[in-house]
């Protein structure tokens, strides 16, 4: 059985929630919105539905195309939406065409033979990290300016976190052609918990204070209510939203993961067919 809770706040500065969420076994998501009020809002419900439709099924089958398949379809249906609206005299266009966009980041539960493995997927800037033995690690890898900065070593780590441009992403949902995302596959190990959240929980909150609400808070609904507590008590200028998910009872005892070539993440064993058409990515 696999245990969930999500919690989202505003943020102590906006009126609005732009973010979204949805967690029903097998999909774990979240969505952070961008484009202003309504836009943003429609923008992260759009993606957020595409998954509610994926884990209509319960099937724990799913693959990367199918959700490739999901941010395509929710990308197409952003930017047509906006273009009616501009069509319709809904916005203001200065001479420039609106858009609206959003982030996704989450975990979808998957069989492959015998055991159960996390498909960990990314677009933007919101986050997966996942909770073991103690120990926090961040799965995913920010598309956004500061993190290319850090890759290429011209900033620091820790300099980042308050860069005054660390809210430039690089790449979203429904802002331009349709954007890759990125995978991971991890073996799903017993007692460990994901973390699924959007900038505004990580901008706030720093990985000792994550980990130690992962580490004494049991249950997962309260635990994602005092992260995102914590980041609005904490000042947050965002919205901010935590969905933490317990691993299932059946999961594995043990973990081998390796790094492979394109940024994919895989076990030991060959799970290439997973990836979107087969390319190994």
């Amino acid at each position: 059985m696999t245990q969930w809770g999500v919690a989202s706040d505003a943020g102590g500065r906006r009126s609005v929630n732009e973010d979204a969420a949805f967690a029903k076994d097998p999909v774990f998501v979240v969505a952070d919105g961008m484009g202003g009020h309504a836009r943003g809002e429609m923008a992260s419900q759009t993606v957020v539905e595409g998954f509610r439709g994926l884990a209509g099924s319960g099937s724990r089958h799913i693959t990367a195309q199918a959700v490739v398949d999901v941010v395509r379809e929710a990308a197409a249906t952003i930017r047509r939406t906006m273009a009616e609206e501009v069509v319709a005299g809904w916005v203001e266009t200065d001479g420039r065409d609106p858009v609206a966009g959003t982030t996704v980041a989450g975990a979808v539960l998957t069989e492959q033979g015998d055991e159960l493995y996390w498909l960990v997927l990314n677009v933007g800037d919101s986050r997966v990290y996942r909770f073991s033995g103690g120990r926090l690690h961040q799965v995913t890898v920010d598309h956004s300016l500061v993190q290319e900065m850090v890759d290429a070593g011209t900033l620091d780590a820790t300099e980042a976190r308050t860069h005054p441009r660390r809210n430039v992403i690089t790449r979203a949902i429904g802002t331009g052609p349709d954007c890759e995302v990125d995978f991971w596959m991890l073996r799903v190990q017993r007692d460990e918990r994901l973390l699924v959240c959007t900038d505004g929980l990580n901008g706030e909150l720093d990985d000792d204070t994550i980990a130690a609400v992962l580490a004494t808070v049991a249950d997962p609904g309260e635990a994602a209510a005092a992260l995102v507590r914590h980041a609005v008590t904490g000042g947050a200028s965002d919205n901010v939203t935590a969905l933490v998910v317990d691993a299932p009872d059946e999961a594995s005892a043990d973990d081998t993961t390796a790094r492979t070539p394109g940024g994919v993440e895989e076990d030991d064993e060959d799970l290439s067919m997973t990836l979107p058409g087969g390319e190994g990515r």
